[in-house]
């Protein structure tokens, strides 16, 4: 499979995803992005199209500490930082956008440590 037809492949999956999973106020959208060395995570309110938490492998909070881990390891990392920014913005439940990847290794580990802070999904 070529590059581009393999990123082809995720952005359909990932429109497919998208037309079951929308994010409300009540319950926003969890959406991850996984790119080659790093991985990003958002808190989407759709109906106002507004990102309400972010956290990144790019974050300051999580770059020290990361050095020493595994692209998995830091994904958890990702998760935890953001169930915890999350609840802090008292943000409860929401809806898993996995952005077109398997749920697998790194998004999985992101997800596990996202319901491990306190996100329900």
């Amino acid at each position: 499979m070529s590059r581009s037809t393999s990123v082809a492949a995720r952005e359909r999956r990932h429109v497919r995803v998208r037309q079951k999973v929308s994010g409300t106020a009540e319950r926003p959208r969890l959406s991850v992005f996984r790119s080659l060395n790093h991985i990003y995570a958002q808190v989407i309110d759709d109906s106002r199209g507004h990102t309400l938490v972010t956290a990144s492998t790019l974050d300051a909070e999580i770059t020290g500490d990361s050095k020493k881990k595994n692209k998995s390891g830091r994904a958890e990392m990702v998760g935890a930082l953001l169930a915890k920014r999350a609840v802090e913005k008292g943000i409860k439940q929401v809806a898993f956008d996995r952005g077109g990847s398997k749920y697998h290794g790194r998004v999985k580990a992101l997800a596990e440590a996202a319901r491990k802070g306190g996100l329900q999904f």
